[in-house]
């Protein structure tokens, strides 16, 4: 079963960022689908990796997944570890599985060992996108609600990203939380999202403020790149941390577990190097007593058919993350979409492979667009300044 062609797809899906497929056909004409993870203004950065590793990839066998990953690695990246070039691999990595998989007849969790789950549970995320009130957060999380999630994420904190941050934004975070508490009720469990923002003692002032509210996990509350910030807020606050969205290979995880710094790890299938990577990564974690929540700011095709098998084998998951915003467009553009279930359980997909397919024709009809450039400057004007009152040193013009 030899590669024949790669070709590779940017699909414009009108929210968040554009969305990147691989398509990998075989000499006899069967193919498979894969998805890299992207960032908004970005994804041609990964679209021309992908289009750099395909001369690897021609002629050689797609069984030998593990094998072309330490080739690429080796002979194309020379051995330096990038985002943008595990992501492209992660891509190549899953449409290999999902070609195993068709060749064999067989739902890609059968051949990586078996489900542990027939469902999986998923969180809901994406929703919040654009509000810039509190009360607009809370009218989206109500719709969620509706919709049947039991389980939602945000972050909460206002404005751009920035290290250090005012008592009026700390203020914001948590009013913020406690009105979505009061109006989902006790049942939805809320995960919080920090993004890397703050430094540790925000971070933990913020955490120790939200543990009232029953938050089911606080994510991302300092950056990992130096993980010892991580472990200090895990270690002061009872809300158990998540990290792991912005760490990419095996090495990047050892300090992560040696150090005690996360209760859950959070890495993606379409970024860490694929199927293979994250197994590798829930095994590492499972011994440490350390979930895995995946991250997936992916399609609802590919990149959530990819966490789901990966989801339904591991003994030590808990919850994936799902975009709502995206999951209408990508819809529109299979004919076989994933079924979510009230309460928020997606159906695992038991066809061959990642048992997921894309209309070629649907996916051409939508092509890279570009998302307009976001000024923070209007932030200033639009943030409520009659309850929040900013100090001059936040003020950046």
């Amino acid at each position: 079963m030899k590669i024949a062609r790669v070709e590779t797809f940017l699909f414009h899906p009108g929210s968040g960022k554009n969305l990147l497929f691989v398509r990998i056909e075989t000499e006899s004409g069967l193919h498979g689908w894969g998805e890299a993870y992207v960032s908004v203004k970005k994804e041609k950065v990964v679209d021309q990796y992908l289009k750099a590793i395909a001369s690897y990839l021609i002629g050689r066998s797609a069984f030998n997944i593990r094998h072309l990953g330490q080739i690429l690695f080796d002979d194309f990246a020379i051995r330096r570890s990038s985002v943008d070039f595990l992501c492209a691999w992660s891509a190549v990595e899953i449409a290999l599985w999902d070609l195993v998989g068709k060749k064999a007849g067989l739902p890609l969790h059968n051949i990586l060992g078996g489900a542990v789950r027939e469902k999986v549970r998923v969180y809901a995320n994406g929703w919040w996108y654009g509000v810039d009130s509190i009360e607009k957060t809370v009218e989206r999380a109500l719709a969620v609600k509706a919709m049947g999630y039991t389980a939602l994420k945000w972050d909460p904190f206002p404005g751009p990203w920035r290290t250090f941050v005012s008592s009026a934004e700390e203020d914001y975070a948590v009013d913020n939380v406690r009105a979505v508490r009061e109006a989902v009720g006790p049942e939805m469990d809320l995960l919080i999202d920090a993004h890397r923002r703050v430094a540790p003692h925000h971070a933990i002032r913020v955490a120790r403020r939200l543990a009232e509210f029953g938050i089911y996990c606080y994510e991302e509350p300092c950056l990992s790149d130096n993980i010892d910030l991580v472990a200090e807020v895990r270690q002061a606050i009872d809300v158990p941390v998540v990290t792991g969205e912005t760490l990419y290979t095996k090495e990047d995880f050892v300090p992560v577990l040696a150090k005690r710094a996360a209760d859950i790890l959070n890495p993606d299938v379409c970024a860490v190097g694929g199927i293979g990577a994250m197994l590798d990564i829930a095994a590492m974690a499972q011994p440490h007593a350390v979930a895995i929540s995946p991250h997936n700011y992916n399609s609802t095709i590919v990149g959530l058919a990819a966490t789901l098998h990966l989801s339904a084998v591991i003994p030590n998951f808990t919850i994936a993350e799902l975009f709502i915003n995206l999951q209408e467009p990508c819809d529109a553009i299979t004919p076989s979409p994933i079924v979510i279930e009230e309460g928020g359980w997606a159906v695992l997909p038991t066809a061959p492979g990642l048992g997921v397919e894309i209309d070629r024709e649907a996916l051409l009809a939508r092509p890279y667009q570009d998302f307009p450039h976001k000024d923070m400057r209007q932030y200033w004007e639009e943030f409520p300044r009659k309850n929040y009152v900013w100090g001059v040193a936040n003020v950046t013009r």
